[in-house]
């Protein structure tokens, strides 16, 4: 552990050299303040407890109208994986509601790239480390490209921007006297870049998440202050529950800060791949005093000068950060702590998801157990890898992957229910009516429950997306596609058509209702597979453009009018076809069409 000596005199940090300090040694430490006064400035001013959540001009600019929204920075020591590619699944969904809603949402997304395990993975490969970054930096951006993930700020912490408004933050917090140096001695996980109490450590001082042993190392490093803000943080949770969640995350953090919080380090001496400590060289800024303000730094706009006051302006604070259960602490403990120093305003909310596992294991880079999503969407196309993700796993819980799951959920929510309804409707529509419709959909409905029971699904929708339980809004979204299969079977159109007179304008009337719901599914459903949305919108006979104009107002039952002309009907998503040949591999028959279909919309 380490221990800090903070004398203050007038406001001003006592300085004390390297022999007054090695007096203070103990067994394990000994603590000499290195404190630069060309740094020293006034922190501005902020709340009695330090955290601010309401806005104002010197501590963030946020609206109500603008909604930020932030991925962990992924770390570059490997590419991407399928947990990484699952939480930036779900931001897009959670970005693309907003959008609907109207908000001006700033998605945020990046890599971060400094450190041990940069230094080590680069080395490996025989690159330097700003090669290896450059190189996985982009591969994580390709497939998000692939994964249609609309994010619209790509920050990497070697960013020079970045660089200066880390040693600004860092600057400030250490004018606020929440900086100091010492000794530390312990058991460190090179795979956490943390060190670990014993007591937490497995058989043989095994890492509980890697399962690496740690190793014993001290250092001589620079460390944050925070222990001071323990009770400051209590606070904050006891007054805004809705800070962490699910809600047995809360409990999680109050438990961790219950337990006493200890100081932790900011710096590393042995590591030169990193943001140097400003005035000390031999330094380098740890982790996470250098990527958590990367949640920043993307605020700055690119042709403007890098500074920390102005990239706070442009959107802090922000409302949702996104992130994997095994970084919560830092998050929702470490992260709030600094802000508070550096008197910003904290974040709305922090919200800790799952992991998905594999043989009942968290799928991860370091225990290379991973699934390959670049493989995922070159089999199966990005509809199906999001929605699958997004329906099957409960947000906040871990989940499990399958692939005889994935593709019979997959052929029977997005093949069967949505696409075998639209393209069956639409069949029978350009049989009997020319494709065009006889009716408006709001007239056609009069006296039918069906549009009762979508608006009421609609409603259930957005009540489940703005509460993040995104496989509810999945389920309430495809309950209207049952809802319509129910519908066309009881009425069977095919036979009133045969009956000619009322019933064949019944029978019409009743594909205008069917291909209503269709166009309320389009755009209920959009922020989870919106790149099949748009095949069913323009199945419709919509433009691209229309469907991107679409607000959530859209899902308001009587966008469909009478004369309106729908599109040849054609197959808007390919069921999955499992072959077994000679190969001891099952092949996935529908590759190919998965793609054309990719290709076309």
């Amino acid at each position: 552990m380490a221990t800090r000596i903070n004398c203050s005199f007038h406001n001003s940090l006592w300085l004390l050299n390297p022999r007054q300090a090695a007096n203070l040694r103990t067994a394990r430490f000994h603590s000499r303040l290195r404190l630069p006064q060309s740094l020293l400035f006034s922190a501005p001013p902020r709340a009695a407890n330090g955290a601010l959540y309401c806005t104002n001009s010197s501590n963030g600019s946020a609206t109500n109208d603008t909604f930020v929204l932030t991925t962990p920075l992924y770390y570059v020591n490997a590419p991407p994986h399928m947990g990484s590619a699952y939480t930036t699944i779900a931001a897009d969904a959670i970005a693309r509601f907003q959008r609907l809603l109207g908000k001006n949402v700033i998605f945020i997304t990046g890599t971060d790239e400094h450190g041990e395990k940069i230094a080590t993975a680069a080395g490996a490969s025989g690159s330097s480390p700003r090669e290896h970054c450059d190189v996985i930096s982009q591969a994580y951006k390709s497939l998000w490209k692939d994964l249609d993930i609309s994010y619209d700020k790509f920050i990497r912490t070697t960013d020079p921007k970045h660089e200066a408004i880390v040693k600004q933050f860092y600057s400030r917090v250490l004018a606020k006297g929440d900086i100091y140096r010492a000794d530390y001695e312990g058991l460190y996980c090179v795979n956490c870049e943390e060190y670990k109490d014993e007591k937490d450590l497995l058989e043989n001082k095994c890492c509980p998440m890697h399962l690496k042993p740690c190793v014993q190392r001290k250092e001589d490093n620079y460390f944050f202050a925070l222990s001071k803000y323990q009770k400051p943080l209590e606070d904050i949770l006891a007054q805004n529950p809705e800070f962490v969640q699910p809600s047995f995350r809360l409990n999680e953090v109050q438990s961790w800060i219950k337990g006493g919080l200890k100081d932790f380090s900011i710096s590393r001496a042995s590591v030169d791949w990193g943001i140097p400590v400003p005035n000390d060289e031999k330094q380098t800024i740890y982790v996470w005093f250098d990527a958590l303000l990367g949640y920043i730094s993307a605020l700055s706009e690119v042709n403007e000068q890098p500074d920390l006051q102005l990239a706070v302006s442009s959107g802090w604070p922000a409302s949702l950060h996104l992130i994997g259960k095994d970084i919560l602490r830092f998050h929702a403990v470490y992260w709030p702590a600094m802000l508070m120093s550096a008197g910003l305003n904290l974040p709305k909310m922090v919200f800790g998801h799952g992991f998905l596992t594999k043989d009942g294991m968290k799928m991860g880079k370091s225990l290379g157990n991973t699934i390959e999503p670049n493989d995922l969407v070159q089999r199966f196309g990005s509809d199906a890898v999001r929605y699958f993700f997004l329906r099957e796993v409960e947000f906040g819980s871990d989940g499990d992957y399958s692939e005889d799951r994935f593709i019979n959920i997959v052929n029977a929510h997005l093949a069967n229910t949505i696409g075998n309804l639209l393209n069956r409707t639409l069949g029978l529509l350009k049989k009997n009516c020319q494709s065009t419709l006889v009716a408006d959909s709001a007239v056609a409905a009069e006296g039918f429950a069906l549009k009762e029971k979508v608006e009421s699904l609609v409603k259930s929708a957005r009540s489940h997306y703005e509460n993040l339980s995104l496989s509810s809004a999945c389920e309430a979204i495809l309950e209207i596609g049952n809802a319509g299969n129910s519908y066309i079977d009881e009425r069977a159109p095919w036979s009133l058509f045969k009956q000619g007179g009322p019933a064949s304008e019944a029978a019409a009337k009743d594909l205008v209702i069917v291909l209503e719901a269709m166009r309320i599914i389009a755009v209920a459903l959009g922020p989870v597979s919106p790149c099949l949305c748009l095949r069913i919108y323009e199945q419709l006979g919509y433009s691209e453009d229309q469907f991107n104009a679409l607000t959530w107002t859209d899902t308001k039952w009587g966008g469909l009018k009478q004369g309106q002309v729908m599109a040849q009907p054609k197959p808007v998503f390919a069921r999955i076809e499992i072959q077994t040949g000679d190969e001891s591999e099952d092949k996935v028959a529908s590759k190919s069409s998965k793609k054309k279909l990719k290709e076309a919309a």
